[in-house]
């Protein structure tokens, strides 16, 4: 694998309206130093135009298997070999199963059989070609083979069907990229801070005062921070849950104990705030309060516990570069988790609908916004696993984002 500004992606555009993602892809992977060769089918040309991918790219698009020019200067097996990874995005199921089958009747697929370089693949198709047994068969078959997947996702097409099937966004498929091509993982050398679960505020010794918080959706933010390389400090209220691979892990109860080992882990890169901090406390009592009387009721002064994730967002000469919240709503909830970045001064929310009904209050799926200052994107419900690894995917675009770079406009959804 070649090192430095001398790393290089062959990028196989197919068909699909997903295709539009490919630009985006390979102005991310510009932005990091990275050549990119593009390669197109017909029908990926029915999408997106050579022009567009030859100006971000600023590499000739190739698409011709009988270009007699390219056959004299390079030829398709020197191209086949030309970079140190080969990327297929998006990845229709008609070129994954001419992958499975070996057929070479194009330019893209002669390629594909001809390199003898590492290939990534971003599937992208309507559900129900997703979950055909001959896509699954010939997905087996080329996992078997080694060939890596990003993707997809469970969310609504283009079809307006929704399920397994929609492309990986651009972030997902970039971490994926840049992790096969640096050796190394995207966020190493970075420090981040997560805090998850609940705070626990006696009351007395056997009482106290807490939220409904299973600490899941933080665990796995931290694990997937760690598998991206980055040194991660979880500090964690009280849970059933393991200490995640490769995490720091500091137990606390109280948010005023949360409040100091966070602070205790400055400065930091990354700041991702999960843990559903109580916002209130007592003064609790020496001993067990003892019911006097049937209808004796004490009485609970409730005084205010630290905000730690306004106090994060301070500007200070430790504050993280980024700061990111959740917000758990029950009712309009983007319009609060809105008002709650203003508030707290974080650069990200992630707002999240934790009514009853939804079952994610201590599930394993959740269904978030990602705010910021620019607007608000959607994203299915998915495995929070899944979730975690979309975040990070995009907290590491962001780091390799120089600062005050202009976020682009997002396209239609696939």
């Amino acid at each position: 694998m070649t090192q430095g500004t001398d790393r290089s992606v062959l990028l196989v555009v197919g068909g699909g309206i997903a295709a539009y993602k490919a630009l985006e892809l390979v102005r991310g992977l510009r932005e990091r130093g990275v050549r990119v060769r593009p390669v197109m089918t017909d029908a990926g040309a029915r999408f997106v135009t050579p022009m567009s991918l030859q100006a971000l790219s600023g590499e000739r698009v190739f698409s011709d298997l009988f270009s007699l020019t390219d056959e004299s200067e390079m030829g398709h097996i020197a191209l086949s070999r030309s970079s140190d990874l080969t990327v297929v995005c998006p990845a229709t199921a008609d070129i994954l199963a001419r992958m499975a089958a070996g057929l070479a009747d194009d330019l893209a697929t002669t390629l594909l059989l001809a390199t003898d370089t590492p290939v990534l693949v971003a599937p992208a198709m309507n559900v129900r070609m997703w979950e055909h047994p001959a896509t699954q068969t010939n997905v087996a078959t080329l996992k078997a083979r080694g060939v890596a997947f990003v993707g997809p996702e469970v969310g609504r097409m283009a079809c307006n069907e929704t399920g397994p099937g929609r492309m990986a966004e651009p972030d997902a498929i970039l971490a994926a990229i840049m992790a096969r091509l640096e050796g190394e993982r995207p966020l190493t050398g970075r420090t981040a801070l997560v805090t998850a679960g609940p705070t626990h505020e006696p009351v007395d010794p056997v009482r106290y005062i807490a939220n409904r918080s299973s600490g899941t959706q933080g665990y796995a933010i931290a694990a997937a921070l760690a598998a991206a390389g980055a040194d991660v400090t979880l500090v964690s209220g009280p849970t059933t849950l393991p200490d995640p691979p490769g995490v720091r892990t500091v137990r606390v109860e109280t948010a005023r104990e949360m409040l100091a080992a966070c602070m205790a882990c400055l400065p930091c890169d990354i700041a991702v705030c999960t843990a559903a901090v109580a916002d209130w406390h007592v003064v609790p009592a020496a001993q067990k309060i003892k019911k006097t009387t049937p209808d004796a009721v004490p009485t609970l002064q409730l005084l205010p516990n630290p905000d730690i994730l306004a106090t994060l967002s301070q500007p200070s000469p430790t504050r993280p570069r980024l700061v990111v919240g959740f917000a758990a709503e029950t009712e309009q909830v983007a319009d609060h988790a809105r008002a709650k970045r203003l508030r707290k001064g974080c650069d990200w929310i992630v707002a999240n609908d934790v009514s009853p009904a939804t079952g994610i209050m201590g599930g394993t799926e959740n269904e978030v916004m990602l705010i910021d200052a620019t607007g608000c994107e959607h994203w299915p419900r998915l495995d929070k696993a899944e979730v975690a690894h979309r975040l990070v995917a995009r907290i590491a675009t962001f780091l390799h984002t120089p600062p005050n770079t202009p976020k682009q406009p997002d396209g239609p959804e696939p």
